[in-house]
């Protein structure tokens, strides 16, 4: 009984800082190739398809995606495939 007890600590020990760092994050992508109304549009429905995606802004005027991910669940090189996907090469803006 006192090894699974000390077992079961030491687990939750060690994967407490894991989740402790995972959560909601926000970045800006750069996004290629959109040119008229209807690109914003694929951008947004390509993206928010990722797996923890919880909101997605595209802007034509300044061809960004701002995405905000649970980072547990996806990475900015999943959102960034995505767009790419879609026919949008997109990678983090500086």
């Amino acid at each position: 009984m006192h090894k699974r007890l000390r077992f079961g600590l030491l687990l939750a020990t060690c994967l407490a800082p894991a989740a402790a760092m995972a959560g909601e994050r926000t970045v800006t992508l750069a996004v290629e190739k959109m040119y008229c109304a209807l690109c914003p549009l694929t951008v947004r429905h390509a993206i928010a398809a990722v797996p923890g995606v919880t909101a997605v802004d595209v802007d034509l005027e300044t061809k960004t995606a701002v995405v905000t991910f649970d980072d547990a669940a996806s990475s900015v090189a999943e959102l960034a495939a995505a767009s790419a996907n879609a026919g949008y090469p997109a990678r983090l803006a500086e």
